[in-house]
């Protein structure tokens, strides 16, 4: 698998304010009251957070965004 740079990922507005609330370790429930959505959209954004950085959980997601410098 080629390695991911940060020019290769593309994450939407809503998709960095998600990875950012899950860095700052808020669950579905407390992400989808402070952005005024469902948690069902909470989880679908992480579905595609997880498929553009190739992870598979959310402690995965937050370490390869932090690795390719996409949050801190």
């Amino acid at each position: 698998m080629p390695a991911k740079n940060k020019n290769s990922v593309e994450l939407t507005k809503r998709e960095f304010q998600i990875i950012r609330l899950i860095a700052a370790e808020k669950t579905d429930k407390e992400i989808a009251l402070l952005l005024d959505v469902c948690e069902r959209t909470i989880r679908y954004h992480l579905g595609n957070i997880n498929a553009k950085l190739g992870t598979m959980t959310r402690v995965g997601a937050v370490a390869e965004a932090i690795r390719l410098n996409l949050i801190s």
